[in-house]
């Protein structure tokens, strides 16, 4: 089976903290953003406050993720049941899409979860994020998605970078066809996402662009770490960075 015809121009998803990466996010051409927070986590699911003001500042689709702590994918029934709480909360908030992900002990996806989380997010559109790259047949696992009703999948072709992974993203691009979109990721910065687009044509791409910034506030006194990053920094999207990195992408299309 062949590659589907590159598209005009990929659509491009920033992955953000909070509102204020919305609006950078938005501002230097992003076509749509995933809402987190905790990113140093890998992503947690906002406060319904971050999720109501983000929705209300955006002009572009606010995908919001659902996923109760860090660590693996493989969750309690109390967790589960506020996965199901979240999801119908961002739904009432306005959001536009649910970013989420649920596996068995084996490395499959969980079907029975996944159906009930997009029964859930109906009529969301549904985003089944990088646990993918966790699952242990990655064929089997997008027939998976397909039958739950998923609407794309986030994926680095089950490697660090999405430069290397590229040639099972091609081979997930070919076995989607049109029933399911394969959104690419993993490290594409201004100097990869070419390599990669020319290889694989993506419909959809995903990229974060945070750079840590110094605190303003004064020290005072040993420094105290509540958290990975301390408390004199913390990251923020990099309006340069997405800015750059939507001109390459563009430009790998043109």
């Amino acid at each position: 089976m062949t590659l589907p015809p590159a598209p005009a121009r990929p659509l491009i998803e920033v992955c953000v903290e909070g509102v204020d990466g919305v609006r950078t996010a938005q501002d230097h051409g992003a076509d749509r953003v995933e809402l987190c927070a905790a990113l140093s986590e890998g992503g947690l699911t906002p406060s319904l406050g971050t999720i109501r003001t983000a929705v209300s500042v955006a002009s572009v689709p606010v995908h919001v993720i659902v996923r109760p702590r860090g660590g693996d994918f493989l969750y309690s029934e109390a967790e589960f049941q506020t996965m199901l709480e979240d999801v119908r909360l961002l739904r009432e908030a306005g959001a536009q899409g649910v970013v989420t992900g649920c596996l068995t002990p084996e490395g499959a996806v969980d079907l029975a979860r996944t159906r009930a989380l997009v029964d859930a997010a109906r009529p969301l559109s549904v985003t089944f994020h990088r646990a993918f790259d966790l699952t242990a047949d990655p064929v089997q696992a997008l027939e998976d998605l397909v039958a739950c009703g998923v609407d794309r999948v986030l994926t680095s072709g089950q490697r660090p970078t999405a430069v290397l992974g590229a040639d099972l993203l091609a081979a997930l691009l070919r076995q989607a066809a049109d029933r399911i979109i394969v959104l690419g990721c993993g490290g594409l910065r201004p100097g990869s996402v070419g390599e990669v687009l020319r290889q694989v044509p993506l419909r959809e791409i995903h990229f974060s662009a945070l750079q840590p910034v110094e605190s303003a506030a004064v020290e005072r006194g040993e420094p105290l770490n509540f958290g990975t990053q301390g408390e004199q920094r913390r990251l923020v999207t990099s309006g340069e960075q997405v800015s750059a990195t939507v001109a390459a992408a563009r430009q790998a299309m043109g």
